[in-house]
């Protein structure tokens, strides 16, 4: 584990938290690289039937209040020859994409700044819940370049066309309350209830069906690669894998029973 990204596991919920706080967490080669092998460890177990046994959701955070991320390490871009930078970009992407692609629900608990790599690192994230202290922006065009984790997609997938051009092509930086406004986070809270709702929702989370989530996951991001008629042929699909599963019987004896349902992600 690097120094730079701890990981912290209780009660079904993995906390993986940015600690470059005196860079306002900036997102350099080694975090990347540390923030996409936390999630692939945690995606891949030794056994795919461990895959649910300790974990069932992921909260991204960040040290201290004034910057969830305040971007990629500019320093990369301005001292780097091209095969280096396109390895510093190929290596967010990966990082992204391991988050985008995690088995299970990714929360992303935005504090302070997410600019550049920073809002792209949340939105590689399935869920966002910021603080009214929260600054959002993609930025890159006022140094001449353009977002390049993955938030060109992410972005125009979140909040369409018009908004991730506004956005990116401005380089403007919105408040949480315009970011909420927009679609851009799914929650907005005071800053030190922050923590507490990110939990709160992870709990939530925490107690559904693994599989469950997993396929739903799954079937929404078919929506933005395949076509309608595939996607809807998908749909029938996940939910066949689901249907015959230990947690389905468990959730639909539960409701017979007019009990809680305990899910074990088989």
């Amino acid at each position: 584990m690097s120094e730079l990204v701890q990981k912290k596991i209780e009660n079904g919920v993995a906390r993986i938290v940015i600690q470059r706080e005196e860079s306002l967490n900036a997102l350099n080669r080694e975090v990347l690289d540390a923030v996409r092998e936390e999630v692939e460890s945690l995606s891949s177990p030794e056994s795919s039937a461990d895959r649910y046994a300790d974990v069932r959701v992921i909260v991204v955070s960040s040290a201290g209040e004034k910057a969830f991320v305040a971007g990629a390490d500019i320093k990369v871009m301005r001292e780097a020859d091209e095969d280096r930078i396109r390895d510093f970009i190929e290596a967010g992407q990966a990082a992204m994409r391991a988050i985008e692609c995690a088995p299970f629900p990714v929360i992303a608990e935005v504090s302070g700044f997410a600019l550049g790599g920073g809002l792209e690192l949340a939105l590689a994230c399935d869920l966002i819940v910021a603080s009214e202290t929260a600054k959002l922006g993609q930025p890159e065009v006022n140094l001449g370049l353009i977002p390049g984790f993955g938030g060109t997609q992410r972005l125009t997938a979140r909040v369409g066309a018009g908004v991730a051009k506004r956005l990116i092509l401005t380089g403007e930086t919105i408040s949480a309350e315009e970011a909420h406004r927009l679609s851009l986070i799914e929650w907005l809270v005071p800053q030190d209830e922050l923590g507490k709702k990110a939990e709160e929702i992870a709990s939530l989370l925490a107690t559904k069906s693994p599989l469950a989530l997993a396929a739903s996951k799954r079937a929404i991001d078919a929506f933005f690669s395949k076509s309608r008629d595939e996607a809807l042929k998908g749909e029938v699909e996940e939910f066949l894998g689901v249907v015959m599963s230990a947690d389905a019987q468990e959730g639909l004896g539960a409701f017979v029973e007019k009990r809680k349902p305990t899910f074990k992600g088989v």
